[in-house]
Parts: structure tokens; sequence; C-alpha cells
């Protein structure tokens, strides 16, 4: 029988649905790990949504909390978007910001027991999550940060995705296949002929993406399919398997 409180989906139409466990549903779980999604509100060109990054986040931390005994958090929906301010509707908060949030989130959850936390960050831009975790082994927390860039080289290998992860940098073929796939209502008609590759993005952190694309696109997303997407989200979760070992060690 289905587990009502980890299966993906929701109510029609829903973009990443919150958790809907109560408090006994998680005594009973008794899980050590909780896994926060973490996403941004960013520009992703015509056809995707400004919440491309946490449906992505989410949609990869629902098939995990589907297939191992993890607590899963609702996500963080604004993070460092700076790079794109230039579009409308982009919305940011600091480094320092989210740094704290986080620290908030994990001392919380230790509290309530729970003393393994995991980013699942679905934005790129989210630079200081790693310092997040690079601190935490040092003063008794165990965090990890998932998928690390050797499981998405997985995933793009096993997907069968044609463009490489550094060329597929934005609303490309990774993100619009995640999104045919777990969401197909959330893209538009656009992305069959938005390619727009820019291999040399030597000074992206200070000029920004505008100084390397007009359409806010940088990837091939006519490459993009459901099957593609599906194959990523399938990786990731074996993928997933280590950082419990690691985590539980």
């Amino acid at each position: 029988m289905t587990d009502p409180t980890t299966h993906p989906g929701g109510a029609a139409g829903d973009a990443f649905p919150l958790p809907r466990a109560t408090t006994e549903d998680e005594r009973r779980r008794g899980a050590e790990v909780a896994l926060l999604p973490i996403g941004s509100f960013e520009q992703h060109g015509p056809y995707l949504p400004l919440a491309t990054d946490t449906v992505v986040a989410c949609t990869i931390a629902e098939a995990i909390a589907a297939a191992y005994p993890v607590f899963r958090l609702p996500p963080i929906t604004i993070s460092c978007s700076h790079e794109h301010a230039d579009w409308p509707g982009t919305v940011s908060i600091s480094a320092a910001t989210l740094y704290a949030v986080v620290r908030d989130v994990s001392e919380s959850l230790r509290r309530s027991g729970v003393t393994r936390l995991v980013l699942v960050n679905g934005h790129g831009g989210n630079y200081v999550l790693g310092n997040v975790v690079q601190e935490a082994a040092g003063d008794g927390r165990r965090m990890a940060l998932f998928p690390g860039a050797a499981d998405w080289e997985a995933a793009f290998a096993a997907a069968g995705l044609e463009t490489s992860p550094w060329d597929d940098m934005h609303a490309g073929e990774l993100e619009t296949s995640i999104l045919l796939h777990a969401h197909p209502h959330l893209v538009r008609p656009g992305y069959e002929t938005g390619d727009h590759l820019a291999g040399d993005r030597r000074h992206l952190l200070t000029l920004g993406m505008a100084a390397y694309t007009g359409s806010g696109i940088i990837g091939r997303p006519s490459l993009a399919t459901a099957g593609k997407g599906k194959r990523v989200i399938d990786s990731l979760v074996a993928s997933f398997a280590e950082y419990l070992t690691v985590l539980n060690g």
C-alpha cells in the first residue's frame, strides 16, 4: 500500500505538494535523517516557471522520501539568485540569511531528535550551502549537500542527456526534462526552439547572467524529454543510498 505521507502528488495542479505527514506519522517513522529542499525564485526563460529550482528540489526530495525512511521538510523557496537580478520576477535573499535559516532549521531538528540533515539543493548559485555543511562537520552536526557534482554526472549519463553539465547550465535539457516528467503542466511552449549555449562564462559572478544570454537560457532545452527526466530522478535516488550510509556511519 502506498504511504500517503511520502507519495508524490497532491491536489490536481500541485507544483510541489507540501509534506502531508502528521506528528504521529513522524513519531512512527522515527527518521534520523531529514531532507530540506532548497530552491530559488528566478527567471528560467519564457517557458519554465520562476519556481523551477524549487520544483526540481522538491521532486528529488519526494522521490527520495518514497524510497528511504527520511523526514521530508517543506522547501526554502527563495535563495541566492543575484546573478539573475536583471530579469522581472527574480527575488533573492542574502547568503547570510540563507546560512542563518539553514543553521536554525538544523538546530530545531536536533532539539526534536533528528540529528542529520541533507540539503537537497536545486539552485547552483547557493554556494553558501557548501560552507554550512563544511562547518557542521566541526561542531557535532551531520549534514550533507545533495546532489553533488558526481551525482549529477552519473544522472546525466544514466539519462542519456546530450548536453554536458557545464553547457546545460540553466533552463536547458536537464531542468526541462525533469519538469516534463514530473510536472508537464508547468512547461510552456517555446522550449523546443530555446537553445542557447555560452560555454565561456568566466566572469559570470561579476557580470551576471545577462552578459551571457538575452533569453535567460543557457543550454539545449530542445533535447528535453519526459523519459530523460525520469531517468535523472531514478539515478539520483540510487545515488542517495551512499549518503545515508555516510550519515549513519
